[in-house]
């Protein structure tokens, strides 16, 4: 199967995406000061091209579970900015009918299954859709995100070894943006070459620099083709850096102005501004244009959620449990 080609479309929709990311989670951090959202509030910001170069491979009928930094990984899916954004404030018409906040987005319409609160909870859960894409006969993948911290679960390792054994479609990426919570890569292990684990179980592996969205494509690329082609699972390091702490209540203090600053340097969402200017791809107005849109699209999803009910008491007991009324079908 060939290759996803990068074209100036490609270009024009990571810097959208991207900024629509950063915009939301700005506004997500401003709403949390406010006490308008409550609970934990994990931000992306800073890591937006490991999506953005991830969606511009993938398809409607590939899936994605992620951990629980997820508000951006549900923007990117396609799910929309109000029922997100009524989700962080726990309102009846978040995706998650208000119950699940922050860290647990969900939507079977977009394939995206979460925003997980359990540490490398989501691991083992990601090699599961892929077993049953595998086991049903399509071509379909899974994307399994996680953090750096949670590459320490043992989870991993078992899913691990039964995804190469099986051969599933799932794509593992690491997100290390190099702090665990407050705890650099460093202090948690000798091996500080995350991508290296997947060494261990024969798996294809490799580390990318997730500040650019074309080499997150292209290693993304490679990735899907070779799960889709029933070759297995790949492991990817993606290093990327968040400009915010852990969490809202994380003042970051174990960081240096002088790191931060030089992340800043490589914001990737200037790195593609600038290559599209260079490129000629779209001029001044186009990005005021943009910049409008996603505004527009950001407030009216805070008054969308503003303006939502909370859940009903009654609905207090719904979902905690689901039981099949169906008689077992064999095929």
């Amino acid at each position: 199967m060939s290759s996803v080609e990068i074209t100036k479309d490609t270009y024009l929709q990571w810097y959208e995406s991207m900024l629509l990311m950063r915009k939301f989670e700005e506004k997500a951090g401003q709403l949390y000061g406010q006490q308008k959202i409550r609970g934990f509030c994990h931000l992306y910001i800073g890591q937006e091209a490991v999506l953005a170069g991830a969606m511009s491979v993938l398809g409607p009928e590939d899936s994605m579970i992620t951990a629980y930094r997820d508000h951006a990984h549900a923007l990117a899916r396609g799910m929309s900015a109000n029922e997100i954004m009524a989700e962080l404030y726990g309102k009846a018409t978040g995706c998650s009918k208000g119950k699940g906040g922050s860290m647990h987005m969900f939507s079977k319409e977009h394939k995206f299954f979460g925003g997980h609160g359990i540490v490398g909870g989501q691991i083992p859960l990601g090699a599961g859709v892929a077993f049953a894409e595998k086991y049903k006969g399509t071509q379909n993948v899974n994307v399994c995100y996680m953090g750096d911290g949670a590459v320490r679960q043992g989870a991993l390792n078992e899913t691990f070894n039964m995804a190469m054994l099986w051969k599933l479609p799932v794509v593992f990426v690491c997100e290390n943006n190099g702090y665990a919570m407050g705890t650099s890569v460093a202090r948690t292990t000798n091996m500080v070459d995350i991508y290296k684990i997947g060494l261990g179980f024969d798996m294809p592996c490799a580390p990318v620099d997730g500040m650019d969205p074309v080499a997150v494509h292209n290693a993304m690329d490679e990735a899907v083709q070779r799960a889709r082609n029933g070759e297995g699972p790949t492991f990817l390091e993606m290093r990327t850096y968040r400009y915010k702490g852990h969490s809202m209540s994380d003042p970051a203090k174990y960081r240096t102005k002088e790191e931060v600053e030089e992340y800043k340097g490589k914001d990737p969402i200037e790195i593609i501004k600038k290559a599209i200017v260079e490129n000629k791809y779209a001029d001044e107005a186009w990005f005021e244009e943009i910049a409008q849109k996603i505004k527009i699209t950001v407030d009216e999803s805070v008054k969308f959620a503003e303006e939502s009910p909370y859940p009903d008491p009654s609905e207090l007991y719904n979902d905690v449990y689901i039981q099949n009324n169906y008689p077992y079908i064999r095929d």
